[in-house]
């Protein structure tokens, strides 16, 4: 399973970067000409232009990466540096940014004129352009042909194909012939002294396609940046889609008067569509529900009442934001704004009954008791208490970086850069194992450094380095029982201090098996009971994986129970079992330091204890949804429940009442009194974007706080699809808005983890790759960060591609 060296250097030879074409020298403005914030601003006095390769076929990146004169580098770093938050992605020494039709790419080359590529910011105001102002020694030509390949790059980033058969008229899409003249850089704007123009090595002129000759495009363009442009056409809004025929209904829950916004995904804001409709939530019979929207003479739109329309409600603002899907999948955000709280609080009712009942099949006014209707209203309201102000709010940010960057300082590590030398030797794939078998769990280590990614019937084990890289080390083939059946490990845990692994195996739920991984073979069978089955299994406390503890927790649908591997027969300790009658169907479990047991079931409840063998403290009612993974903190303050669509953070302390100051786990929460859940997710219009990525649904990780002893817990991590997505809990606790962080991959990610006893380094596992990456290389969800695949670093940790991990001995 596991190779040792990568064949990417013998195959496609030592290439540091893959940049197609280069400009080498010129100067990078961020010109603003409507904009009271200044008409330009020079961002790199001395910077470099590259159209690059990233890991995922028909994806180019536009970098302009910045040089340094002698010192400056040194200085700036004295004076704190720039942010370099100017749009793109990238930090103060390279921008990037995804070569796609919207960035609007042109150039404007002309031989008694120094060439200019100029692109929209597209996180900026209307009219708002970046500029890169090519050295005076800059031929045309290669600025032309600078261009020609960003076009070629456009072509097969829309049409996903090669651009070999691409004609001129086919790239002549791309020249936005329309958009009004570029205008002038202001010098006005630039440092005083610009330094002498050395004259540049001739640049690197690689094409897509070998770089045919300059074509009549090219002359075409050139003839044409003469010329009076026509008037720029505004970027066309997002279209709503046609409105879906609403089945019949048998009750009308709640019909209320609204106003009816659309996300649109060019201005990244909800625009107005109608001033009044008519917002409708029905029964349609079989326990399925229907919202309809409609006008005087038009139907906006119809959509099925499920979970994923990830509905949102903010009192604040009076509006209810949420997701609809047309029959192809495609997402849409939408924003409904009542006129007065009171309508907003009769329809969010209606809507939440609806949800609950399709996902119970029961009635909500007789299965729900008053007191917990509030609890599963609360969860889905909009927590944040007062919106801050886009000032406010990059102040904050900034804040954070700056906190980020002490911590960093003080701790040694290094600040990580946006691209690796040798990222193409990373990130070869050769496919999948003969037999199919793709990486599907991981278990991080808390003693001895490692991480162990279950592939098939085999198990890599990687090093985690001092420098917060990924280092393999060696593989267990070919898992078997003590009898020698073959077997590919369903479930896994660690235990004796690293020493041990606890493994299930499909379609065998009363047996576990002990590997021993200092000897790299599973050592015992244990039979935990002939009766009752074992479908989940967690540690004895939150740290009982560093320490020799032998037993630990077993459940099975209705049934809590310890398990001991030293007792003789089956292991199943029969005077600390707690058993239900009733078909709970507990999904996951899990401790915390002392001890204390939080339990989730497919029901969607959460019990919490505070020992085995009695009845729960403390029971949580269901929001409807499945729950697939549950955490806790070390302290058991917060319990963090993972569903498909979204996560659910409790606070278990008891703020008031006789029970002030105990937790949840030790006392039960008053009559009247139920912790505050918040509901983490994404906002539905992120929701909006990473689906039109992905063309599919959300379906989330199980999520896990940052742990370690002595360690407090300050994110979360989890994963849908391509995107790691993590959480702050001091901007959650905040009601910041946006409080998470994003990076995607080029594949689905299968499992992901912090490094123990820290929050600064993330282990992921993909299908055929294992990275550690620095918490710091996520990014805030933006239009370019959701669309973009970015490029893996070993300055941010390592990438071991499937090239570095198959086939080696163990």
């Amino acid at each position: 399973m596991f190779a040792l060296r990568s064949l990417s250097s013998y195959l496609f030879g030592h290439t540091s970067k893959d940049n197609i074409v280069e400009l080498p020298s010129g100067q990078l403005y961020l010109v603003r000409p409507d904009s009271i914030k200044g008409y330009s601003e020079l961002l790199f006095k001395d910077a470099a232009a590259y159209v690059r390769r990233t890991g995922q076929d028909f994806q180019y990146q536009l970098v302009i990466q910045r040089a340094y004169e002698e010192g400056e580098a040194e200085l700036l770093e004295e004076e704190g540096g720039e942010d370099g938050t100017a749009g793109g992605v990238g930090d103060r020494d390279e921008k990037v940014f995804l070569l796609d039709e919207e960035l609007h790419f042109r150039v404007q080359a002309e031989q008694s004129e120094d060439s200019v590529l100029a692109w929209r910011d597209l996180s900026g105001d209307e009219g708002d352009l970046f500029e890169f102002v090519c050295d005076p020694s800059t031929r045309a030509a290669a600025a032309r042909n600078f261009g020609r390949v960003a076009a070629q790059c456009q072509y097969e980033r829309k049409y996903r194909r090669s651009n070999l058969q691409a004609t001129d008229q086919d790239l002549s899409e791309f020249a936005f012939d329309h958009e009004p003249a570029i205008p002038e850089a202001s010098p006005v704007s630039s440092p005083v002294g610009r330094s002498p123009a050395i004259s540049p090595s001739p640049p690197i002129t690689r094409s897509l396609n070998d770089l045919r000759e300059p074509s009549d495009y090219d002359m075409a363009r050139e003839s044409k940046s003469t010329a009076t442009p026509p008037k720029a056409a505004a970027p066309t809004p997002t279209k709503a889609p046609a409105s879906r025929r609403s089945p019949k209904s048998s009750e009308i829950l709640v019909s209320e008067e609204a106003e009816l916004h659309m996300f649109d995904f060019n201005s990244g804001t909800f625009v107005l569509q109608a001033r009044d409709v008519q917002a409708i939530v029905m029964e349609v019979g079989s326990w399925k529900y229907w919202l309809q929207i409609s006008g005087d003479d038009k139907q906006w739109l119809g959509q099925e009442v499920v979970s994923d329309i990830n509905p949102v409600f903010n009192f604040e603002y009076l509006s209810f934001i949420f997701n609809h899907y047309t029959e192809d999948g495609s997402a849409y955000s939408w924003l409904l704004k009542f006129k007065d709280r009171e309508t907003e609080e009769r329809f969010q009712e209606a809507l939440m009954q609806a949800l609950w009942e399709h996902a119970n099949e029961a009635k909500w006014h007789k299965a729900v008791k008053d007191k917990d209707r509030d609890y599963v209203l609360d969860a889905f309201n909009d927590l944040v208490l007062q919106d801050r102000d886009d000032e406010r709010e990059a102040q904050a940010a900034a804040e954070d970086e700056e906190s980020e960057d002490e911590f960093e300082d003080a701790h040694g590590g290094q600040r990580e850069e946006e691209y690796d030398e040798d990222e193409d030797e990373d990130e070869v794939d050769l496919g999948r194992d003969e037999d199919g078998n793709v990486n599907s769990q991981l278990a991080v280590g808390a003693k001895g450094d490692r991480s162990f990614v279950v592939r098939g019937d085999k198990i890599g084990v990687f090093k985690h380095t001092a420098d917060n890289q990924l280092q393999f080390n060696t593989s267990i083939n070919k898992i078997s029982t003590p009898g020698g059946k073959l077997f590919a490990p369903k479930k896994i845990m660690l235990r004796a201090g690293d020493r041990d692994m606890v493994l299930q195996r499909e379609g065998d739920p009363n047996n576990l098996y002990r590997m021993d991984l200092e000897y790299g073979k599973v050592v015992d069978e244990w039979k935990v009971h002939d009766d009752i089955p074992v479908k989940i299994f967690a540690p004895e406390n939150k740290f009982a994986q560093t320490t020799d503890e032998q037993t630990f927790l077993g459940l099975s649908s209705n049934a809590l129970f310890r398990i001991d591997p030293r007792l003789a027969g089956n292991k199943l300790v029969d005077s600390e079992v707690k058993q239900y009658t009733g078909k709970n169907d507990f999904s996951a479990a899990a401790t915390t330091k002392q001890g204390y047991i939080a339990v989730a079931s497919n029901k969607g409840d959460i019990r919490m204890f505070d020992r085995l063998g009695i009845n729960a403290k403390t029971a949580l009612p269901t929001l409807g949804d499945p729950i697939i993974g549950i955490d806790t903190s070390a302290d058991g303050r917060w319990v963090l429940a993972t569903t498909r669509t979204y996560l659910l953070l409790i606070d278990a302390l008891q703020h008031d009442g006789k029970n002030e100051g105990k937790l949840g786990f030790e006392k039960s929460f008053g009559k009247d009194a139920k912790p505050l859940p918040r509901r983490l997710g994404l906002t539905p219009s992120h929701v909006a974007q990473f689906q039109h990525e992905t063309k599919r649904p959300l379906s989330f990780t199980s999520a896990r706080f940052n742990t370690g002893e002595g360690k407090e817990e300050t994110t979360i991590i989890s994963a849908t699809g391509p995107f790691v997505v993590t959480w702050s809990m001091k901007k959650v606790l905040e009601g910041r808005r946006d409080p998470y962080s994003i990076k995607r991959y080029s594949e689905d990610v299968k499992a992901d983890n912090f490094k123990f006893g820290s929050d600064k380094n993330i282990v992921v596992a993909l299908p055929n790759e294992v990275d550690m990456v620095a918490r710091r290389a996520l990014q805030r969800p933006t239009r370019e960060s959701i669309m973009a695949t970015p490029n893996r670093s070993k300055a941010r940790g390592s990438y071991l591609s499937r090239n570095e991990v198959v086939n080696s001995p163990y």
